[in-house]
This record gives C-alpha cells, structure tokens and sequence, in this order.
C-alpha cells in the first residue's frame, strides 16, 4: 500500500498521530510530508471569542467579548536513571491571577527517540493525551488556550511542537523556546548580540526576521535583568501580536507562569515517585498485579494524577507497594 495515502486521512481521527509516530521512527522523508500535510491546517491569526489581555491588566479588551479564564502550560521532564521514562504535565491557571487551578500528569515510557526538528513525533501525544482527557470529561477548567514549552512558527519547516499540538487539540497555542533554531539565516548569537544592541537597549523584545523577509517570531526579554531571551512563535489559532501580548502577562520570571509551573510540577511529581518507578523498572511489573493510584492501574506505560482527585488514596512508595500485595 502507498504510505503517502495515509497522510490523507482526517487530521482528528484518534489513529491519525500514531500513525505519524510511526512514520518518523522509520522514515524522515514521510515524517516531513506528515509535517506539510498538517501544515495546511494551520491557522496563523487570531480565531477565539475571547479578548487578549494586555500586559498588567486583567484579561479581555474591554469589550463585551468572552473573557480568557484559563490558560494552560504543557512541559515534560525526564528520570535521570532511565531517561526514556518521561513525566508529562498540563498545568492550568487563573488568567488573571497566575495561580494554578488545575493539573493533569502522566509518566509513560517514550519510545520515539529524540530527532532535531520532529520533537512532536516524541511528545505530541503524551501532551494531546492530557488535553483530550480533561476535554473527555467536560472538566470546568479545561484551557482556552495553551503555551507551549517548545517553537510553533519558528521551525526549519514551519511546523513545531506547539503548531502540531495545537491543531490536534484545535486549540489556540503559542510556542515558547529556550533556544533558537538556526533558520532563514537567524543564529542565537547574532540575536543576542541584537538585542544587546545601543538601539535596542530599552526594548524588551526584537522581531525575528529572515534572509527571507519571513517573519518568524521574536526574541523577548521576559523578565528585568533578564540576559537570556526567550523566542515567542504563533503556534496555531492566534496571531503574533496576540501571542506577545499573552506572553507578557503571564511572566513573572523569565519562563511564562504556565510553561514554568508545568516544569516545576513535572519535575515534583518524577521526584516524588522516582522509588516506585524505578522499582517497577527493575521488577517488570506484571498488569494484573499493577499497583493503583488514584483509581488507575499503574504500570510503567502510564500513571495519571489529577488534582481533582488527590487526598482520596496512599500515593506513598508503601502505600502503593502494599496495594500490590493486597
């Protein structure tokens, strides 16, 4: 059969990214024609009801427009020991206050190794998974809107972790990367050195403009005495300047909050439960023994914890031990 008509098949359907995981496990050259066949769905200006915040005002214009209540923040961290076991966090907070209402976790194992420029074929589904659980169950904070830790527009292709996400959710996304890719004749060094600049000494952000004439994102300077930017890209459903404007209200330190308590957490709950992941690691654990957390089976393909839930059992290396001897 023709691999190239698979990429046809409806973008939403739930085999559709597996399949694409596939693909890029085999074969860079159908991982890039996933790529641009996605990117057709892509939608690079403003499509919510909702109003955009501007920086130090609480969220909306002004208008009689819905209100943006709850923004989300994806990240996954890592186990040391064994870095193929992953933590996946989706974080939602108050759009006006930045406190956090809501968080969804799972630890998988991934098996897709790490490809410069086809990160979401590794983590797009941990994320989307999170996303689609909260939508499953109508939950009242589910996000309006997502940051993500990782470029949208600013790609080699166009089409990074927070474009791929963000279309399979259908959901606005903006991309939020620590690092440049080097496209379109931009390096990090000579956007640095812009934006050290005399020019550009009291700007707090520089547009990122290539060889092109293409405009790709820009470099922020997120936080004061902040000498590290961060590169803000449109990731799906939202226009750049909307992003901007979003972005800056929600940085109290360098990283914006939702993208920065997805680290925090992600990293919180690897560390609160690395004994018992390691343990099932060296154990194997066999499923219909696994151990329970929060009423679901735990085994090294998937642990979830939502907040709404806590309290309710013995999240304890012991106490979970001890259910698997029960």
């Amino acid at each position: 059969m023709d691999d190239s008509s698979d990429l046809e098949k409806d973008v939403n359907s739930s085999s559709y990214h597996q399949e694409w995981v596939e693909y890029a496990s085999r074969d860079d050259l159908l991982a890039r024609r996933a790529q641009e066949s996605l990117k057709e769905k892509l939608v690079l200006e403003d499509d919510f009801a909702w109003g955009v915040p501007s920086h130090g005002l609480a969220s909306g214009d002004g208008s009689r427009r819905e209100k943006l209540k709850y923004i989300g923040g994806v990240d996954i961290s890592f186990l040391k020991k064994d870095p193929s076991v992953s933590c996946g966090a989706l974080v939602v907070l108050d759009a006006d206050t930045m406190d956090v209402v809501h968080e969804e976790f799972e630890v998988t194992r991934l098996q897709v190794p790490y490809v410069p420029g086809f990160l979401a074929f590794r983590e797009a589904s941990m994320l989307l998974g999170l996303l689609n659980k909260m939508k499953a169950n109508a939950h009242p904070f589910y996000p309006q809107l997502v940051m993500v830790d990782g470029n949208g527009l600013l790609h080699p292709r166009g089409l990074g972790l927070a474009c791929h996400l963000g279309i399979l959710a259908n959901l606005p996304t903006i991309g939020v990367g620590k690092n440049l890719h080097h496209i379109d004749g931009l390096t990090q060094s000579a956007v640095r050195q812009s934006l050290e600049a005399r020019e550009n000494y009291d700007k707090d952000l520089i547009f990122l403009t290539g060889k092109s004439g293409k405009s790709w994102g820009v470099a922020m300077r997120s936080s004061l005495g902040s000498s590290k930017p961060i590169y803000v890209s449109i990731g799906h459903r939202i226009s750049l300047d909307s992003a901007i404007s979003i972005v800056k209200t929600c940085c109290k330190y360098r990283i914006p909050e939702p993208i920065r308590q997805a680290d925090i957490r992600s990293k919180m709950f690897l560390q609160k439960f690395k004994g018992l992941l390691l343990y099932m690691i060296d154990h194997s654990t066999k499923p219909n023994a696994a151990p329970r957390i929060l009423g679901h089976k735990l085994d090294t393909t998937a642990i979830y914890l939502s907040e709404a839930s806590r309290g309710h059992e013995d999240l304890s290396l012991e106490g979970t031990l001890s259910n698997m001897k029960a």
